[in-house]
């Protein structure tokens, strides 16, 4: 068992990698598309804070993740192993299509969908929703439309006022302003995504040491929060630059100035998320506040046409990350009877 535990435990740390390297690209995006930094400058600045936030707003959002939206009751080791098999062919797919979809709604809906393969086995068909601890899928469904929204409209709003503080400036002196500034926006974004996104790996790392008797109750373990952001990190660092291409250049054109605003408003997002204990999509919440500066001009100025691919892919993670889960704990199963 315990041989089985490490295995999980580094397809966790894995999983983590592959989401810095899949979503973290969203934190230089706009950077890079601006050309304050080169893409290495910016994925070593990424990937710097996306590792110092390990500690800085608690374990909640893990403990949400790990024990509010599944019943650990029905949680086993395989199950755990599944969801995240499922999770991380997903991101897998949708990288390779160059799709910024969300690595943490994979996680969410391949870890749903184990366990809900598993109860179908135990109790029937009929109660695999049982698995589901549904005031946590509440808030989260509500976060997956409101994250992306608010950062919009913030990022909206910060346009504004920049365009009102800065309205005897020409634009090529609000960019050399901005140039400086974004150098801290994009170090608060990426310190925002780090400390919500690695909870989400620590969550499930530590349900799988409850279900596997090494813990007794859940509390997340300091080597796991550092393993956690240390890979997330090193997924930064290796970058995905189909999505950075997506992100920071085909959904609209970006200057320093709006660049800066997309970038505050995310991080405010995710961290109001991350306060509230949610796990949310920064892939969502970044795309919401490109929308958002690119729309301050006009509504043409944003391609919606690729907004609505981003969209659709969305809208299909969570189903399709749990049907791939499922059907690796199915496999599982007919391996190893009575997984």
């Amino acid at each position: 068992m315990l041989l089985l535990v490490v295995i999980i435990i580094a397809v966790a740390l894995i999983f983590d990698y592959i989401n810095g390297f899949h979503d973290a690209a969203n934190s230089v995006a706009t950077i890079v598309s601006t050309r304050v930094l080169t893409p290495f400058q910016a994925v070593l600045w990424a990937a710097f804070f996306n590792f110092i936030s390990a500690f800085s707003f608690g374990t909640g959002v893990a403990k949400t993740v790990g024990a509010g939206m599944v019943d650990l009751a029905v949680v086993t080791p395989y199950v755990v192993l599944a969801g995240l098999l499922g999770a991380i062919i997903w991101d897998l797919i949708t990288w390779w299509f160059g799709l910024p979809t969300s690595s943490s709604h994979a996680l969410f809906g391949g870890y749903a969908g184990a366990a809900m393969a598993r109860v179908a086995f135990t109790r029937g068909v009929s109660h695999c929703t049982g698995a589901l601890i549904w005031s946590g899928w509440v808030k989260t469904l509500l976060f997956m439309v409101a994250a992306p929204v608010i950062g919009l409209l913030l990022a909206y709003i910060f346009m504004v006022s920049i365009y009102w503080l800065f309205r005897d400036s020409t634009p090529k002196k609000m960019d050399v302003y901005f140039r400086r500034l974004q150098l801290l926006s994009a170090a608060i974004y990426s310190y925002s995504h780090g400390t919500n996104d690695a909870q989400k790996t620590m969550g499930i790392i530590t349900s799988l040491l409850v279900t596997g008797g090494y813990l007794q109750t859940f509390h997340v373990p300091v080597w796991v929060i550092l393993s956690a952001h240390a890979a997330i990190a090193l997924g930064t660092l290796t970058g995905g630059w189909r999505i950075v291409h997506t992100m920071g250049v085909r959904l609209t054109k970006l200057r320093p100035r709006s660049g800066f605003c997309a970038e505050a408003a995310a991080a405010a997002s995710i961290l109001l998320a991350t306060e509230l204990k949610v796990g949310v999509s920064t892939t969502h919440v970044i795309t919401g506040a490109i929308a958002g500066v690119g729309s301050i001009q006009r509504v043409k100025a944003v391609r919606w046409g690729v907004a609505a691919n981003i969209v659709w892919a969305w809208i299909l993670t969570i189903p399709a990350s749990a049907l791939v889960a499922a059907l690796f704990y199915l496999a599982l199963h007919a391996l190893l009877p009575g997984t």
